[in-house]
C-alpha cells in the first residue's frame, strides 16, 4: 500500500499541469515542460528511479511525439492542399448550397462536415475550419463555434485516422510491461486489445451520441433564436432530420469500428452525408418552413466578433471572396466536380484499407520504421513506423492532389508553410505531455517490486470511488482532454490509470477504458486550445468562458449518459469480459 507521500508526489504532475492549464490558463507549451519537469523530480526523489531510466522513459516518450506529429503533419498537409487547390471550398458548396435553412446547415456542416475533417485531421482543426464557414453563410459568430464544436464530438474518438486510439491507447499499454503482460495473459495481442477497446467506444458514442444533431440544432435555436422568447420548438420540427442523420452517421460509423480504429470517423460521415444529402434532395426531412435568426440588428454584442457574418477570415477556404485556384491557373472550384474535389480523401481511404487488411501488406510496412530496443540498457523500446502509420498515406494522398487540381508552386508552397506554422505548438507540447506520461508509467520499471505512479493513482482512486467507478471513467477522459485540448493525450495520460483501476475493482477493462476513450472525446467541448482556436478564426476572441459555460450542457449529458451505460456493462450485461 502507497504511503500519504507517494500518492501526493504521484498526483503532483497531474494536478500541477491542471492547474496551470485549466485554472491560470496558461498554454500547454509552458505548462507541460513544468509537469514534466515536476514528474521527473518525483521518479528521481520520490520513486529512485536511475537517471538512465528517466532518460530512456524520455525518449519513449519524445519517439511516439515524433509520430503523432508524423500524422499531424499528413493530414494537416492534405486539408491544406485542398484549400489552397479550392477543393475544399467545392466540398463545403456542396453542403450548403442544399438548403437555406440554418437547422440543416447546422447537420450538414456541424455535424457531417465537422466529423469528417475530424476524422482526416483531428487536433482542432473541425471547429477552426467549419466556425468560419458557418459565420460565411451568415451565422453568428459565437452561434458558428458552438455548432462547430458540438458536432464533431462522435469523430473525436477517431480522429486523425484513429490516432487518439492507435497513438492514444495501444502504444502506451504496449510499452508498459504490467499492462502488455496482462493484456497478452487475457490472450490478446495489444493491438487486438486497443481494436476491442475501439468497439466499444463507438458502443458508447451510437447509443449516447446519435441524438448529437438534435442537440447542436437546440442548443442553436434556443440560445440564439428569439432574443426576447427563447424556445426549442423550432428544434422539435426538425427532430425527424436530426435522429435520421444521426442514425445515418452512427451505422456505417459503428460497422467499420469492427475492422479498424482509423476509419469511423471518415466512413460516418461520408456514408452518414451522402445518405442525408440524398434523402434532402429527394425531398424527404425537408423542413415546411426555412428557420433564420433574428434579424441583424436585433444580435446582441457577444454574438459578434470584428468579423461580420457573411465574411470570412480566410479568403482561401471560403466561397465568395475569391478563389486562389482560379487566379493561379488551376482548377475553379466552380467548375470542379464534386467527385474530383472527394478524390484525395477516397483514394485515402481506400489507401489505408488496403494497407491494413490485405496480407502480406501490414507486416511489410511496419519493416520500414525506425526501432530502438533496450534503451540505454533500460529494456525500454521505442519506435516510429514511418510508412505504416496514416501519416505517410496522408503525405502521398497530397502529393497526388497537386497535379490533379493542377496546383502552382505558389500554392504548394502555402500549404507546407501553413502546415509548418501550425506543428510548432504541438511538438513542443506533445513531447513534454507524452515524455512525463512515459516517466509516471516507467517509473516502476528499475525494480522488480516498484509499482509505478500510474499504478499508484489507479489503486487509490480505485480504493476511494469503489464500485461506482464505471459511471466516472468517461469524466476522468473529459479532465485528460479538457486539460491538455487533446484526446490523444488524455489517452496517454489515463489510458494506462483507467486499465490499472479496473483491474483493481476487478472490472471489464474494455469497457472502462473504452469509456475513457470517449470521455476524451467529450472533453474537446471545453478544451481551452479548441475553443480559442475555434474563436479566432471568427473574431471572437475573449468569449471562451462563454463558450465553455454553454457547451458544459453537451458534456454532461454525454459523460452521465456513458457513465451509465458504462455501469450497465460493468455488472449487468457484459461482467465477465477482460
Amino acid at each position: 500500500m502507497a504511503s500519504g507521500l507517494e500518492i501526493a508526489a504521484a498526483a503532483l504532475p497531474l494536478v500541477l499541469a491542471g492547474v496551470l492549464l485549466v485554472g491560470l490558463l496558461w498554454p500547454a507549451t509552458r505548462s507541460m515542460p513544468i509537469a514534466y519537469v515536476t514528474a521527473v523530480a518525483v521518479g528521481l526523489g520520490i520513486w529512485g528511479m536511475p537517471v538512465d531510466y528517466v532518460a530512456a522513459a524520455s525518449i519513449v516518450g519524445a519517439m511516439t511525439a515524433i509520430q503523432i506529429l508524423w500524422i499531424v503533419f499528413g493530414a494537416l498537409l492534405l486539408l491544406y492542399t485542398l484549400m489552397q487547390a479550392g477543393a475544399f471550398d467545392r466540398i463545403n458548396q456542396g453542403f450548403a448550397t442544399i438548403s437555406d435553412d440554418r437547422r440543416v446547415q447546422i447537420i450538414l456542416l456541424g455535424l457531417f462536415l465537422a466529423a469528417f475533417i475530424e476524422g482526416a485531421a483531428g487536433f482542432g482543426t473541425p471547429a477552426a475550419v467549419v466556425a468560419p464557414l458557418l459565420l460565411a453563410l451568415g451565422f453568428p459568430a459565437l452561434a458558428a463555434v458552438i455548432a462547430g464544436l458540438i458536432g464533431h464530438i462522435l469523430a473525436v474518438t477517431y480522429g486523425a485516422v484513429g490516432t487518439p486510439i492507435i497513438i492514444g491507447i495501444e502504444n502506451p499499454l504496449a510499452s508498459a510491461e504490467a499492462t502488455n503482460t496482462a493484456i497478452t495473459n487475457a490472450g490478446f495481442t495489444v493491438q487486438e486489445y486497443s481494436l476491442e477497446v475501439a468497439v466499444w467506444a463507438a458502443t458508447y458514442h451510437t447509443l449516447i451520441g446519435f441524438v448529437m444533431p438534435l442537440f447542436a440544432v437546440g442548443m442553436v435555436v434556443y440560445f440564439f433564436g428569439d432574443t426576447e422568447e427563447r424556445s426549442l420548438e423550432p428544434m422539435w420540427e426538425v427532430a425527424p432530420l436530426c435522429l435520421f442523420s444521426g442514425i445515418a452517421f452512427v451505422v456505417p460509423y459503428w460497422l467499420s469500428a469492427q475492422i479498424s480504429a482509423e476509419f469511423p470517423s471518415l466512413v460516418g460521415a461520408m456514408v452518414g452525408g451522402a445518405i442525408v444529402v440524398s434523402t434532402l434532395k429527394a425531398g424527404y426531412f425537408t423542413p415546411d418552413e426555412e428557420w433564420d435568426f433574428p434579424p441583424r440588428e436585433e444580435w446582441p454584442d457577444h454574438w459578434v466578433g470584428t468579423i461580420e457574418p457573411g465574411q470570412s477570415s480566410s479568403p482561401d477556404v471560403t466561397s465568395g471572396t475569391g478563389d486562389p485556384a482560379a487566379a493561379d491557373g488551376g482548377v475553379s472550384s466552380a467548375n470542379m466536380s464534386l467527385l474530383r474535389a472527394w478524390t484525395p480523401y477516397i483514394l485515402l481511404v481506400v489507401l489505408l484499407v488496403v494497407t491494413r487488411v490485405v496480407d502480406p501488406l501490414p507486416s511489410i510496412l511496419q519493416q520500414f520504421g525506425t526501432q530502438w530496443t533496450n534503451i540505454l540498457g533500460t529494456g525500454l523500446s521505442g519506435g516510429i513506423d514511418w510508412v505504416y502509420v496514416p501519416g505517410f498515406w496522408l503525405v502521398v494522398c497530397a502529393l497526388i492532389a497537386i497535379p490533379l487540381y493542377g496546383m502552382s508552386g505558389r500554392q504548394v508552397k502555402s500549404a507546407f508553410a501553413e502546415t509548418g506554422q501550425k506543428l510548432v505548438s504541438p511538438l513542443i507540447a506533445l513531447v513534454f505531455v507524452i515524455a512525463m506520461v512515459q516517466v509516471m508509467l516507467q517509473s516502476g520499471a528499475h525494480a522488480e517490486s516498484a509499482e509505478s505512479m500510474i499504478f499508484v493513482l489507479a489503486q487509490t482512486t480505485a480504493d476511494i470511488v469503489g464500485p461506482a467507478y464505471p459511471f466516472i471513467s468517461a469524466l476522468i477522459g473529459a479532465l485528460g482532454a479538457a486539460m491538455a485540448g487533446s484526446n490523444t493525450v488524455s489517452n496517454i495520460t489515463f489510458g494506462g490509470f483507467q486499465f490499472e483501476a479496473a483491474q483493481q475493482l476487478g472490472l471489464p477493462t474494455q469497457i472502462i477504458v473504452g469509456a475513457q476513450a470517449v470521455g476524451g472525446a467529450i472533453g474537446n467541448l471545453v478544451a481551452i486550445h479548441n475553443v480559442v482556436a475555434a474563436l479566432a478564426t471568427v473574431g471572437l476572441v475573449g468569449q471562451e468562458g462563454r463558450v465553455m459555460r454553454l457547451n458544459l450542457i453537451p458534456l454532461i449529458y454525454y459523460a452521465t449518459g456513458v457513465g451509465i451505460v458504462a455501469t450497465l456493462f460493468s455488472y449487468v450485461l457484459f461482467p465477465g469480459l477482460f
